[in-house]
């Protein structure tokens, strides 16, 4: 896989459907629907960065991420919801291996859209993306020891568990062990339809 091809595709996100979700770029319209649930701490608890202050950095989070687009080096869908058409969470690619031909998946979900299964159907539709479209050999995900939920959603989208990295983050000031699941493509070809 090589870089030039994921960043040339990247700079115009493709569009992903499933039966209740658009995959899409995010857009700084959809401020008020990521403010939503970035503003809340319960949903950062297991995430990198800190609660939104104010809608207003989600607008400049929003616009960087638009440039980020542009130049093809971001990774990461707006989940449109579409009975509602509000953009629920992000979900896509955190980073490539492109000597490894693999990626990492990353995600995130509003609280009140969880317990549908919407989640699990967003990093579905991404993991068919790697594999078929990016034709990646491994797909990898990562989760902090705690997130419990996390590590099923992995495991019911086909996931294995790989076993713990002691340490292996320093997150907010703190030491977080960090916990890696991954699939690969002749598995993914060997799941169940």
């Amino acid at each position: 896989m090589k870089k030039e091809t994921i960043y040339r595709l990247f700079s115009r996100i493709p569009v992903l459907d499933t039966p209740r979700l658009i995959l899409r770029a995010m857009r700084v319209t959809d401020a008020p629907d990521m403010f939503d649930y970035a503003r809340r701490p319960d949903v950062t608890t297991y995430l990198l960065w800190t609660p939104h202050e104010d809608i207003g950095h989600t607008r400049e989070y929003l616009t960087y991420i638009g440039q980020r687009y542009r130049t093809g080096d971001f990774f990461d869908w707006a989940i449109e919801d579409r009975e509602s058409g509000h953009m629920i969470g992000t979900c896509g690619f955190t980073s490539f291996n492109y000597e490894a031909d693999s990626g990492e998946i990353g995600y995130v979900l509003n609280p009140d859209f969880q317990g549908r299964g919407l989640c699990t159907e967003a990093v579905l539709r991404v993991i068919r993306f790697g594999f078929e479209d990016l034709q990646l050999h491994r797909l990898e995900a990562r989760f902090m020891q705690g997130n419990d939920k996390s590590c099923r959603l992995m495991e019911r989208v086909g996931m294995h568990f790989e076993g713990w990295s002691r340490d292996a983050m320093k997150v907010r000031g703190v030491y977080r062990t960090i916990g890696t699941c991954s699939i690969l493509a002749r598995e993914y070809g060997q799941r169940e339809e």
